[in-house]
């Protein structure tokens, strides 16, 4: 059916093909036939495809949704049923704990010499006791008996003699001692807990005497993996459905392969996931999980089932819709083509009729007969092209009168413009000698203008220089005064100053008699000294008598040394003071002269300040001549200038008036040459018209 279909759209498409090709557009895109087949072709295709997809989505979701349902029922089943399965294990193991005769022999155990023929007898007895259970219940592979400190008692059943002597360093039986009396669910191994050559998982739990509550001995109980992979392989989910078992920390506990035991789990379930009792959800490879906890041996029942698988059905759907569209699809295109012909070759031929209208052709005619929009377009098309012709035919008429008038206007307008030529050739000369007045004028204007500016200048200045000479005479005045004050001034310093050498002298004398009175005083402490030392001999001469006046001579002489350091640093400082005054002797020596001379230098500008005023007096007397003369100067400047600015506003006038005169004369002659240009192109455009319309054919 797809490939007759195919073919059928081959053919729809090829006499599509050969349909456009008639219609000769350029470009088919922008035809409104095309648009309207794509619009039919996009709409019909889109809306099928819509609604199959919406259909096939919805229908998938259903199914996930039922089978997700489905598939934890199921799951939840198999997990209660393996809860009973595991729950038999338990009551096993209870029912070994509280038998009396293996709790009894247990108590005697740690009482006996292991190499002793009761403790043999004891093990035998163990041994027996065991066997019955296991030969009683077939799932029981393997019971261990160890001592609380991890030491074997006893092992039956099937397991292998390789079981190392002591376990209670392996992590299980920590488990199993960590649990305390509760039964502790053991993962499976690959070779099994004693080391057997087939898979086995363990519980095991603490044998405590129902008395004391003490531990006697640790159990575990070894069974096959086979229980559990029977009860997993007999669940179905589906086609290519997993079910496996693991453990917390998802590592795989009974799975279908043997290999995949003790590794991770191909589906991982998270600890909030494994807070929940049972649960699905779909992971990131699109596969339904569906899982159970079991409350007893906190495992879980993990079902995989790839979505893909339960969807496959519903492809069913999806093909049909694929199907349906692809009829669709032929059926937009019939709808199409129909439309473009019915639509899209009449406004093409219309088209082409216009083009040649465009062209000059105005004979062309539509001449539809149809009574739809298409028909009265090509009734318009035809009364528009007669009308077109009318006007071209009286256009015509009225360009054939144009261009005589033309020819008529241009003769005017060159006689008018050489007259105005003329005209302005006379008014540019009057023109440019009033220009000329004028300009000659506003020199002499600005002439009188800045000697006007300058003599105020000069006004200012005499002024000014009146101004500075007087205070010039009131300043050499107010010098000559203090002059004289510095002249008398400098007098009493020159007599203070010869007064401080004097009593510089008399100081000097007085600290050099000091230095006299300083040397008699070194002499008598030498005295003191010599005293002391002769007051010391006489004493050490008395013995014991003497001792103390040799305690007075020791303090005389260091009196003596006092005073002799004393002296030295009055000395010291005499000879500071003598040598200052020295220096002072030698600069006041040196300044007298030059105090003598700045007398004679202040009596000398004192007479400079008399004669400056003198001299000033006279100044101002040639400075008061002048300025009369500058009064008399500057009226006649007002003068001049008042006469000089009637002469430029005359003149000013007479350029304005030439101006205004040779201004209406160029614009007459724009105004003819501009008359001339336009009755040029007023000629050349009635010659383009004329020719244009002959392009017409009516």
């Amino acid at each position: 059916m797809a490939g007759t279909a195919g073919k059928t759209s081959k053919q729809m498409g090829t006499n599509a093909f050969k349909e456009m090709k008639q219609v000769k557009l350029e470009n088919p895109v922008k035809s409104v036939g095309m648009k309207l087949f794509l619009m039919f072709f996009i709409s019909i295709l889109f809306f099928v495809l819509i609604v199959g997809m919406i259909s096939y989505s919805v229908s998938k979701s259903v199914i996930k949704n039922k089978v997700a349902e489905s598939s934890l029922q199921t799951v939840t089943q198999a997990g209660q049923k393996l809860d009973f399965l595991y729950q038999t294990f338990e009551d096993a193991s209870l029912q070994i704990m509280l038998n009396k005769e293996l709790q009894d022999l247990l108590e005697k155990v740690p009482t006996l010499d292991p190499t002793s023929y009761e403790s043999l007898e004891v093990i035998r007895q163990l041994t027996d006791k065991l066997n019955v259970v296991t030969f009683a219940n077939k799932s029981i592979k393997t019971l261990h008996l160890y001592r609380p400190d991890g030491k074997l008692i006893v092992i039956t059943g099937s397991g292998g003699s390789t079981l190392s002597e002591n376990s209670g360093t392996s992590d299980w039986f920590k488990k199993i001692v960590e649990n305390g009396g509760k039964v502790a669910w053991l993962d499976s191994k690959v070779k099994g807990y004693s080391s057997s050559s087939t898979n086995t998982f363990a519980i095991g739990r603490l044998m405590r005497n129902t008395l004391t509550n003490s531990t006697t001995a640790v159990l575990m109980l070894e069974l096959s993996t086979d229980l559990l992979n029977k009860e997993i392989t007999g669940m179905s989910l589906g086609d290519d459905s997993k079910v496996v078992i693991t453990n917390a920390e998802n590592k795989n506990v009974a799975v279908a392969e043997t290999a995949e035991l003790e590794k991770d789990a191909a589906i991982q379930i998270t600890k909030e996931q494994r807070d929940e009792e049972h649960g699905s959800f779909v992971t990131k490879d699109d596969h339904l999980v569906a899982y159970y906890k079991s409350s007893i041996s906190g495992w879980n029942l993990v079902g995989d089932i790839p979505v893909s698988s339960l969807v496959k059905d519903a492809k069913k759907i999806f093909n049909y819709t694929l199907l349906i569209a692809l009829f669709a699809a032929i059926a937009a295109v019939l709808i199409g083509l129909f439309v473009a012909r019915m639509i899209g070759r009449p406004l093409v031929n219309l088209r082409n009729l216009m083009q040649q209208g465009a062209k000059g052709n105005l004979t062309v005619r539509a001449n539809y007969t149809t009574q739809d929009e298409i028909g009265q377009l090509g009734a318009s098309f035809d009364v528009m092209m007669q009308q077109i012709t009318t006007l071209v035919q009286q256009t015509s008429s009225s360009a054939q009168a144009v261009f005589e008038t033309a020819q008529e206007l241009t003769n005017s307008s060159k006689v008018t413009a050489t007259a105005a030529r003329e005209i302005a050739v006379a008014t540019d000369e009057i023109s440019n000698g009033a220009g000329g007045l004028a300009t000659e004028s506003e020199r002499g204007n600005e002439l009188t203008h800045h000697i006007g500016i300058q003599m105020k200048q000069v006004i200012e200045a005499n002024l000014e220089m009146g101004t500075a000479a007087a205070d010039v005479q009131s300043s050499s005045e107010q010098g000559t005064k203090y002059m004289s004050e510095l002249i008398s001034k400098t007098n009493l310093t020159e007599e203070m100053i010869r007064s401080m050498v004097d009593k510089v002298d008399n100081l000097k004398d007085s600290t050099r008699s000091i230095r006299k009175i300083l040397d008699v005083l070194n002499n008598m402490t030498k005295q003191t000294n010599i005293l002391s030392l002769n007051a010391t001999i006489e004493a050490a001469r008395a013995g014991a008598a003497g001792k103390g006046f040799m305690v007075v001579a020791d303090e005389i002489r260091k009196l003596a040394d006092q005073s002799r350091q004393s002296i030295d640093v009055v000395g010291q400082i005499t000879e500071t003071i003598q040598k200052e005054i020295d220096e002072t002797v030698k600069v006041l020596s040196t300044a007298t002269p030059i105090f003598k001379e700045q007398i004679l230098a202040v009596k000398e500008a004192d007479i400079i300040f008399k004669q400056v005023t003198n001299h000033m007096g006279g100044f101002i007397e040639q400075l008061s001549t002048v300025s009369d003369s500058i009064s008399t100067l500057e009226q006649s400047q007002v003068v001049l200038s008042d006469a000089m600015t009637n002469v430029s506003a005359v003149a000013e006038e007479s350029l304005a008036t030439s101006e205004e005169v040779a201004s209406l004369s160029s614009e007459q002659l724009s105004i003819s040459d501009g008359l001339v240009k336009l009755s040029d192109k007023l000629d050349l455009l009635s010659k383009s018209l004329t020719d244009t319309l002959s392009k017409f054919e009516v």
